[in-house]
């Protein structure tokens, strides 16, 4: 019988030395699984040689779209933003992801680099599956649809460097209308990043919700909505000042839009599969994340 394969996302810039990787892929194989390492570099070409690296761990080296198609489980190496890249891989193939945090928050990563002998109850089936929303987004241009894209975090639409004229409806009703530095629409996953610097609360990640938050409005009326998942929420941006600005998805990259362009959000009929290990609730995690030291 064939192993069970499971990818091994890891960011070289948190585990330069494959020590964490390196120690996990033991534990699988030993488990009997079929450990891949897919590191983040393969994709961005952010090192050049990774010659370095392989001989230490024994791991067989590809790239995730690659393996996606055969895994069972995806585990990230790093911090959340290697779980969101791992998540926009993952969607459309549905293999779940656990994470382990090797960076600073680490909101959605089920463990910590000294908790990885907990792995252990993966190899015997012993976890859940927590499903997580994801959001549509697309630039609409005199009629013609410009970008596509999906989030599992946010869309964050900013000036670049001044404020903006912003319009923003819920199904083409008014919700609100101000000059400001951007606004973030967030999924229930994404209140506790940006949304939340912003002052935008705290919302229960498997809630079904879109909520939107004002950043550094100029006007004393903006505050943060929350609505429920069916809503289409639109941004206009307006003409009263012409100054560039752009969308980011998920802390990506900047995507330029204009006066008269109109940004849609909705529901994405793709969701991210998170592995849960132990039963930590969320509220127990933002008070070790956010709480005083």
């Amino acid at each position: 019988m064939s192993k069970r394969k499971i990818i091994l996302y890891t960011n070289i810039d948190t585990d330069r030395e494959l020590v964490v990787t390196a120690k996990v892929g033991e534990i699988l194989e030993n488990s009997g699984w079929q450990p891949v390492l897919c590191p983040i570099s393969i994709e961005d070409s952010i090192h050049t040689d990774l010659s370095d690296i392989t001989p230490q761990s024994r791991l067989h080296l590809s790239s995730i779209d690659k393996e996606l198609d055969a895994a069972e489980m995806i585990i990230t190496f790093g911090g959340d933003g290697t779980i969101l890249r791992a998540a926009r891989a993952a969607a459309d193939f549905g293999v779940p992801i656990l994470g382990i945090n090797l960076g600073g928050k680490g909101f959605m990563a089920e463990l910590e680099a000294v908790e990885i002998d907990l792995l252990n109850s993966v190899a015997h089936g012993e976890y859940k599956i927590e499903t997580r929303i994801m959001i549509d987004a697309e630039i609409e241009r005199d009629g013609e649809i410009l970008y596509r894209d999906f989030a599992l975090n946010d869309i964050v639409v900013k000036g670049d460097n001044k404020v903006i004229d912003m319009t923003i409806y819920g199904d083409n009703q008014k919700i609100t209308s101000f000059s400001g530095d951007g606004t973030v629409i967030a999924t229930p996953t994404g209140s506790t990043a940006y949304s939340m610097s912003a002052g935008g609360p705290i919302v229960d990640p498997t809630a079904k919700n879109i909520i939107i938050t004002p950043v550094c409005a100029h006007v004393l009326e903006a505050r943060s909505f929350v609505l429920m998942l069916g809503r289409i929420v639109t941004v206009e941006i307006g003409n009263k000042k012409v100054n560039p600005a752009y969308i980011s998805v998920d802390g990506g990259g900047h995507v330029s839009v204009q006066s008269g362009d109109i940004i849609r959000v909705c529901k994405s009929e793709r969701n991210t599969k998170l592995v849960r290990l132990s039963d930590k609730s969320f509220y127990r995690k933002v008070s070790e994340k956010l709480g005083e030291r």
